[in-house]
């Protein structure tokens, strides 16, 4: 088979693939991969090199950052002080959130800034009572308007400045992008803000950390025994719900609040039978029981992880994210703080600086070994390393050149505009599909001839392209970012364009009418 239509007929079986949503992400991702090498578009080595992309390593090790973020109660703390300043109403907390994730994606990248903010969000909309999926999706977009703010927002701003200079023009300052990336943080905010609640979907998605309010409603706690709810946990003692599972030892054992268990390291707190809470009575345990224990939280996952005594409702390790400031907060955010400065000063490549920061993470024991493990969601790795060979596939067997041929003969003899708007739709459709830095890579030299054909200056196409980079919104394949809220929040494939499209219309209406404004033709 021809390499060029191969290349086509993979791309357009991968996006109903991931349209349809039958098959796993991952599997689709794999498949890509090898049918690039079956059909002789890529060598094996070509078809596998997105396994060991710096790219996908970065977002491995960001993940493993996340975790220990999470783990030791750090976004817990500071989704106290997002709420202390936002409340817990939805507007406030869309307009921080949206701030917050811009400001930090200024200066360690999209992907960076959603990693490390994922937790805090998640735990942010469990403590408003607000869906994840009302909340997720607008980090991520967020993050795309937020890379517009610095020259080191994203790599697509220095590879544009360094274009520039290169062709007649010259590079961008570093904050010269702000003139363009307040406007699109403003607009995209306004819009989510506005449409959000009915472009977004409702959905349960990731496991929030247990309401201990819930808790104390549910089994109805004697305050005379545990005197406040805040009392309940801590960095060294917590709670967890469990059950009573069959054959257990503590079948038969008569119980009241209060009571130390048989090994004397855990507290009953409280006791379930149903719909019954048992507080105030001495009764016998049977299976299926649910009781609240209190004691160290070693002791807890002593207990719980043995399974033949009881069973875990809430998992010591889950009701432990939600303890400010934990046991390893300290550790967890100075080496947050290195790798913000190695990211940000550029010291060494992204994927470096995160590993290394990971890599101390667990040596430092702020996360285990298998807890590292655990925590890298490796749908996302898998999917981001399966396509990047197909962006390979795009560029190598001349695919991307046809689709430029057809722009250059629709729009060469137009004026500047409408040949600026041909160069940003293209980068935009380009860029749902395959990464926005290949898209940019490959639309680049288009803009470069169709500026120098009708005589005008290369600045305003090459932050117009930047912009139309940004604007990838309508697919989670479209960005590591967009893939990362997606299992969290619950999302699907055909959620992603709702709130996409008009946040893809401001940023083609500010690269198209905007830009030349600032500068000119």
């Amino acid at each position: 088979m021809d390499p060029v239509v191969a290349t086509f007929a993979i791309l357009i079986a991968a996006v109903v693939a991931f349209a349809t949503n039958r098959i796993p992400l991952g599997i689709v991702a794999i498949g890509v991969a090898l049918s690039l090498y079956f059909t002789g578009v890529l060598t094996l080595t070509e078809a596998l090199a997105g396994f060991g992309d710096p790219t996908v390593l970065f977002i491995a090790a960001l993940f493993i950052v996340s975790e220990s973020l999470d783990a030791t109660g750090v976004t817990a703390w500071a989704g106290q002080k997002v709420i202390g300043a936002a409340g817990t109403r939805r507007t406030p907390l869309l307009v921080v959130v949206c701030l917050l994730v811009a400001g930090l994606t200024a200066l360690i990248s999209v992907n960076g800034a959603v990693a490390a903010l994922l937790p805090l969000v998640v735990v942010v909309a469990s403590t408003a009572g607000i869906a994840s999926s009302q909340l997720l999706l607008p980090l991520a977009f967020a993050a795309h308007a937020g890379s517009m703010l610095l020259l080191t927002g994203t790599p697509v701003n220095i590879i544009v400045s360094d274009i520039a200079a290169e062709n007649g023009g010259r590079s961008f300052g570093f904050f010269e992008f702000a003139l363009v990336g307040v406007p699109l943080l403003v607009g995209s905010i306004l819009i989510i803000v506005l449409f959000g609640r009915f472009l977004l979907p409702l959905r349960a998605g990731a496991v929030m950390p247990t309401d201990l309010t819930r808790l104390t409603r549910q089994f109805k706690i004697d305050y005379r025994v545990t005197l406040d709810t805040k009392t309940l946990i801590g960095p060294a003692n917590g709670v967890s719900e469990v059950v009573i599972p069959p054959r257990s030892p503590l079948i038969g054992l008569r119980i009241f609040p209060g009571m130390a268990t048989p090994s004397g390291d855990l507290v009953i707190l409280a006791a379930r039978r149903g719909a019954d809470v048992l507080n105030d009575r001495d009764v016998a345990l049977r299976a299926g029981d649910s009781l609240l224990l209190q004691g160290s939280w070693d002791d807890l996952a002593r207990h719980i992880e043995d399974r033949r005594e009881v069973m875990a409702v809430d998992a010591p390790s889950t009701m432990r994210r939600a303890v400010p400031l934990g046991v390893g907060a300290k550790r967890a955010l100075a080496i947050l703080t290195v790798m913000v400065v190695l990211l940000a000063t550029g010291v060494m490549p992204p994927a470096a600086a995160a590993m290394l920061a990971a890599a101390a993470l667990v040596l430092t024991r702020v996360v285990g070994v298998n807890q590292a493990y655990r925590s890298v969601s490796w749908t996302t790795v898998v999917l981001v390393a399966g396509m990047i060979p197909l962006s390979t596939a795009f560029l190598t067997t001349g695919a991307a050149d046809i689709v430029a041929g057809w722009l250059i003969d629709l729009i060469g003899e137009s004026g500047p505009r409408v040949a600026l708007l041909g160069i940003v739709l293209l980068t935009v459709i380009l860029g749902q599909i395959i990464s926005n830095t290949a898209t940019v890579l490959i639309v680049a030299p288009i803009a470069i001839a169709v500026a120098s054909g009708i005589g005008a200056s290369v600045q305003p196409f090459m932050l117009a392209l930047t912009i139309a980079g940004a604007a990838s919104f309508l697919t989670p394949i479209a960005t590591p970012a967009n893939l990362m809220v997606m299992k969290p929040a619950g999302y699907r494939f055909g959620d992603y364009w709702r709130l996409g499209t008009p946040l893809a219309i401001l940023f083609v209406l500010v690269a198209t009418l905007y830009v030349p404004l600032i500068w000119p033709f």
